[in-house]
């Protein structure tokens, strides 16, 4: 089976041109997607380097298998989440490389595949699982959870201002027939939302769309842990790059890099150090996409690429 895994890479030179010091070294690209960065990336290596993709998409490695045939340096997929990096590294026998790279966006392909049901432009099953054999869909979330869980996720996760009138019609709306479809979804978000509030802004379902796609499949929980993994499986001078979509999870990157490229964390009324912290990271880099690159792109618009080098 072929998959049409269309998608245009984000900050794709500027992500790559960030990673890549040495050509006959090991990468890993922890969101593989469509291949679109690891095959820039491969582009870049000698047939001594190696590539290694990691994605828990099953379209995504179907097609990155595909477009990275053509690679002249050695390259290992691997179907999995990247919550278990560190395990995937010691399993291929490895304690460090040279780059980690993450794009943490939902894909074009995803968003545009209506079966995968993350769109609120598309008809489509209420589903929302990037590993399609992962147990909890967004079905499950809006026809399970309870009100004030629901309102809650939506506000957290979405920072959605009429989260708690939106759980209240879901939960109204599921007394008469479950929530099968993401149009289902959409037309119970719209009538949750004031007219005059919906006028204005991205698309009424936009924030509640993020918010489950985030609760589903686990996003931000392990983001924090996974950054800390990846510096540590860093060569001193190794550098990650981590392109973010959303203001929750570039807080998190940013607050992850900035706490790993602090020295002392003793509190500030102690006259002398005493914890022994060394800064594990240095020069935090910010990238966002070029003029040429939105016009080409529209949604690159949220997109920020962070990086830092390893101490």
């Amino acid at each position: 089976m072929t998959v049409n895994f269309v998608h245009k890479s984000v900050l794709l030179r500027e992500s790559v041109d960030w990673i890549v010091t040495d050509p006959k070294g090991i990468y890993v690209d922890c969101t593989l997607g469509g291949a679109g960065h690891s095959h820039a990336i491969a582009e870049e290596l000698d047939p001594e380097g190696l590539l290694i993709g990691i994605d828990q998409d099953e379209d995504a490695i179907m097609a990155a298998s595909k477009r990275l045939e053509d690679a002249a340096c050695k390259v290992k997929i691997v179907h999995s989440n990247f919550r278990n990096l560190g395990t995937i590294l010691e399993g291929l026998n490895l304690q460090e490389v040279d780059g980690i790279f993450f794009d943490l966006g939902v894909s074009s392909y995803q968003l545009d595949t209506p079966e995968r049901g993350f769109s609120y432009m598309h008809d489509g099953p209420l589903d929302m699982r990037m590993d399609q054999e992962g147990k909890l869909t967004a079905a499950d979330v809006v026809n399970t959870y309870k009100e004030e869980d629901l309102a809650d996720l939506i506000y957290k996760y979405g920072e959605e201002r009429w989260s708690r009138r939106i759980a209240q019609f879901i939960v109204e709306k599921r007394k008469e027939k479950p929530l099968r479809t993401t149009s289902d979804l959409v037309s119970v978000i719209k009538a949750a939302i004031p007219k005059k509030a919906r006028q204005d802004g991205p698309h009424p379902a936009k924030r509640t769309f993020q918010a489950i796609r985030i609760e589903v499949n686990d996003e931000l929980k392990i983001l924090d842990s996974t950054m800390e993994t990846a510096v540590k499986h860093l060569k001193k001078g190794g550098r990650i790059g981590v392109i973010t979509f959303h203001s929750l999870e570039d807080r998190i990157i940013k607050q992850s890099f900035k706490r790993m490229a602090k020295g002392c964390i003793c509190p500030p009324e102690r006259p002398v150090c005493v914890c022994g912290h060394k800064p594990e990271l240095k020069k935090l880099k910010e990238f966002i996409p070029s003029e040429t690159e939105l016009e080409d792109n529209p949604r690159a618009r949220s997109a920020r690429l962070r990086g830092a080098i390893k101490i």
